[in-house]
């Protein structure tokens, strides 16, 4: 059984260690940021607790004792192994994995497509993601932070609001041309309505009916066309020119700015619901988890779109 380690004062043995090194109170005080005097007085105090002097103190000058001779290279090497170990932590806590879950579309439609310039400025981190609409239970569940479609309550979770989102309509640009062409809500009559029904028991679900009566459209049926148990199969039906899709725009950027989905209308119904990140506070902490938000709040800033989704 290891018996319990009896040391030193540490402060009074930074002192000592950077004074023997210099063979200065001056420099040594130089190096620490504190006064002359206060490396002399503790010094002092390790003097006591040894019960043995270190210096020999002459006028201009100090001189180590031979007791202070024999510990300094264990001292020294001390420290140097504790900045070792520090510096390897840090290493630890900046590298391996970071495990994110996210709503499933946000992650294969908004996040999957940035990941590169993630892994470009930090090639030591992986990143292993989890879809799912649930939050995971951080203390259960593998997981250092994830990204929810939610109101922002989160209890003791520390959590950060990513998007403001609004509900947009969504075609092939195909439908917006020709006969029956798309030009105003109206026009919907005319075609498939897509719905998304991905689940989500946290957030009030928008729906065509919402959509249609906010926009102040009538004479659409808001029940009839196909329903999609994921946001991904609404998009993918109205990139084929199958029908309009209602989701949300962020979800979306990039298959409009490839030039697959327009926005055939100029409503978009603001909603109260956004993505957040949310994590453990204690995870906020951990380098790896502190450099991929700052990494995902840049991103936000410098998207152009302005909502999102599940």
């Amino acid at each position: 059984m290891t018996s319990h380690r009896r040391l030193p004062p540490l402060n009074p043995l930074k002192a000592f260690e950077a004074a023997a090194r210099h063979l200065s109170f001056r420099k040594a005080a130089e190096e620490l940021s504190v006064t002359p005097a206060a490396i002399s007085q503790m010094v002092h105090t390790l003097e006591e607790y040894l019960d043995v002097p270190l210096f020999v103190r002459l006028n201009r000058a100090l001189r180590l004792t031979h007791a202070g001779q024999e510990c300094l290279p264990y001292f020294s090497e001390g420290f140097d192994r504790l900045a070792e170990g520090a510096a390897r932590l840090r290493s630890v806590e900046r590298s391996g994995s970071i495990k994110i879950h996210s709503a499933p579309t946000f992650a294969s439609r908004w996040l999957v497509p940035r990941l590169d310039r993630f892994s470009e400025q930090h090639p030591e981190i992986d990143v292993e993601i989890t879809a799912a609409y649930d939050l995971p239970d951080f203390d259960n569940d593998d997981a250092d932070i994830a990204i929810d479609f939610g109101y922002g309550q989160y209890g003791d979770l520390y959590s950060e609001r990513l998007f403001s989102v609004s509900l947009v309509t969504l075609c092939s640009p195909k439908l917006c041309k020709g006969k029956n062409a798309l030009k105003k809500p109206e026009d919907l009559k005319h075609y498939r309505l897509l719905h998304d029904e991905a689940p989500n028991q946290r957030t009030d679900q928008p729906s065509w009916a919402d959509w249609l009566k906010a926009a102040g459209v009538k004479h659409v049926d808001p029940q009839r066309g196909p329903r999609f148990s994921h946001t991904n199969l609404a998009l993918e039906a109205a990139i084929e020119g199958q029908g309009v899709a209602l989701t949300l725009d962020k979800l979306a950027a990039p298959d409009i700015a490839a030039g697959r989905l327009v926005i055939p209308f100029e409503f978009r119904m603001p909603l109260a619901a956004g993505y957040y990140l949310v994590a453990p506070r204690s995870s906020m902490e951990r380098p790896k988890v502190a450099l991929f938000k700052t990494w995902i709040l840049e991103e936000t800033d410098k998207d152009s779109f302005s909502s999102i989704q599940k």
